[in-house]
């Protein structure tokens, strides 16, 4: 196994001194890998029961490798060199980070934006087979997805059944009419385990395998890593990260991850929609905030704000400032350990980690804006190409500047701002940069989320969490639209929905929604960074003497 070693400062040193021995006296770490279902409390019971599948997916997967590798070595021997995953949340982000750090190709679509969705259809349709992922096949974007793919086949004159491979619950609508479609291959994930959870299953495993990622080591490093984990032993370091994550005292609620070394690639994209969709609910949780090791919030020092470092196991000496925790391991073992130590933090929160009662509310209100197809809320004022919309918190604004200016004077000390944008996140992938320039100009915590993406993370948080967010939402219109096979509406319109749904249950929460609608795309976002980074120039501290 990969060396696993954790280190910590301030708040999170004594949050451990705290719980441990509390932690140890109830033998959690045992009782969790016994898949003890009454450790968060009688309201999580149900829930619990039936999603503690986790702890034992590195053995229980294990007869999956050998039909992968095979279906693998076919479709290389009929051509096919691509794999694109269609799925959203944990179904996309663990084969994300699993098989970008072992340098395999995998395309993953998890978006509805029409430019991004054709550029995934274009690409050497002629060696591409898709993973459609999704527990139970009603997940409207996959199923949006696997139908234009099936129509693109199709019309390419490829047999579309035998470029169309399904992972999904067994016995789920998906798993039945998958089966009756006759598509290549259907493979079962436990259903004993959430989608966040699912990284060590067939959801996690099958793109990865199939796209060129030695699944077999992968899973023999998480059951090794299971084993340690496994111990009610002062040295457990997934006790230790859980009481960091959960138990500091007042409750540090924003745990900016800081990819510092460790040579995981998109770690803290998938530890993201992992802790806030497992804690934030109830009015409580934790906020994760994907950062880089030098991001505003790294060094800022904020009393609501704990620092954890991803470092390689080969670093010496590592210098943590104070209220930081480093943490070092390979992908499998760092899988393992987090979402162990989730599981612990959920205990500490008082909350069950495995439901995500507020997920559904967005969905509604997109169905529910498709169906009536209503006409756009009209714009409080344009400027340039951005679109302005916002509550009555703009004041007199009458420039998108000043729009962003009374967003974020909207920030209490406790706040956070979350940036959310919907459009191509492959292709303008550069503007996440505004994410540090916003966290620097308004000195608190900022999280960055491509739309749709993020509703199946970060998104259970926003709405279920602690009411202390500020959002900005970023829509963009787009030079073409894709129809989607057999269904009323188009990926356009899909979007739009999604987008303007999520902004409609947030102001329903009596959260600030600054929504800017770029009406020319390349010059939209040129103009926004613009203006942010004009914003964060008149906000730097002066050097002169």
């Amino acid at each position: 196994m990969s060396t696993l070693s954790y280190d910590a400062t301030g708040a999170a040193r004594q949050a451990h001194e705290q719980h441990l021995p509390a932690l140890l006296e109830d033998r959690i770490a045992t009782r969790i890998f016994a898949k003890d279902h009454t450790l968060w409390g009688p309201d999580a019971e149900a829930e619990s029961a039936v999603r503690l599948g986790w702890v034992e997916a590195a053995t229980v997967s294990q007869p999956l490798v050998s039909g992968i590798l095979a279906l693998r070595d076919a479709l290389k021997a009929d051509g096919v060199t691509r794999i694109v995953l269609c799925g959203m949340g944990g179904s996309s982000l663990a084969p994300e980070v699993i098989a970008g750090t072992a340098g395999v190709e995998l395309t993953v679509l998890d978006s509805t934006d029409p430019e991004q969705v054709s550029a995934a259809l274009v690409d050497r349709l002629a060696e591409t087979a898709i993973v459609v992922s999704s527990k139970s096949g009603s997940t409207v974007e996959t199923d949006s997805q696997r139908r234009i793919f099936e129509q693109a086949f199709t019309d390419a004159g490829i047999d579309a059944k035998s470029r169309i491979i399904i992972v999904t619950d067994p016995g789920s609508p998906l798993d039945k009419a998958s089966r009756e479609a006759g598509y290549r291959a259907v493979f079962n994930a436990d259903p004993n385990v959430g989608g966040r959870f699912s990284a060590l299953t067939a959801f996690g495993l099958v793109p990865c395998g199939l796209a060129g990622v030695d699944i077999q080591a992968f899973l023999d490093e998480a059951e090794e890593a299971a084993e340690i984990l496994n111990d009610d032993s002062e040295d457990n370091i997934g006790l230790a990260l859980g009481t960091a994550l959960g138990g500091t005292s007042p409750l540090r609620n924003k745990i900016v991850i800081a990819e510092d070394g460790s040579g995981i690639v998109g770690f803290a994209d998938w530890a993201e929609q992992l802790i806030a969709e497992s804690t934030g609910k109830l009015g409580t949780g934790v906020l994760p905030v994907v950062a880089g090791p030098a991001s505003p919030e790294a060094t800022l020092g904020a009393p609501d704000v704990l620092v954890v470092r991803l470092v390689s196991a080969d670093a010496d000496d590592v210098q943590l400032g104070e209220n930081e925790v480093a943490i070092a391991g390979g992908l499998a073992t760092q899988m393992m350990v987090w979402e162990f130590a989730t599981a612990v933090a959920g205990r500490l929160l008082g909350i069950n980690p495995f439901d995500q009662p507020d997920v559904e509310a967005a969905k509604v209100a997109a169905r529910g804006l498709l169906d009536a197809q209503p006409k756009p809320t009209p714009a409080n004022f344009t400027d340039g190409a951005i679109e302005v919309r916002g509550g009555d918190w703009l004041g007199d604004a009458s420039t998108a500047s000043a729009a962003v200016s009374a967003l974020l004077a909207q920030l209490a000390e406790d706040s956070y701002l979350s940036v959310q944008a919907y459009f191509d996140r492959l292709a303008y992938a550069g503007f996440e940069g505004v994410r540090d320039q916003l966290a620097a100009l308004s000195r608190r915590p900022v999280t960055f989320g491509w739309g749709p993406r993020f509703l199946h993370s970060t998104g259970q948080f926003h709405k279920g969490g602690p009411a202390i967010g500020v959002f900005l939402q970023v829509t963009a219109a787009s030079a073409m639209d894709l129809a989607i096979p057999d269904r009323p509406f188009t990926f356009g319109e899909l979007i739009s929905a999604q987008a303007a749904g999520d902004a409609q249950v947030l102001s329903e929460h009596g959260r600030p929604v600054l929504r800017l609608h770029l009406t020319d795309r390349a010059a939209g976002v040129k103009q926004l960074q613009e203006l942010v980074t004009s914003l964060a120039g008149q906000a730097a501290p002066s050097t002169e003497s």
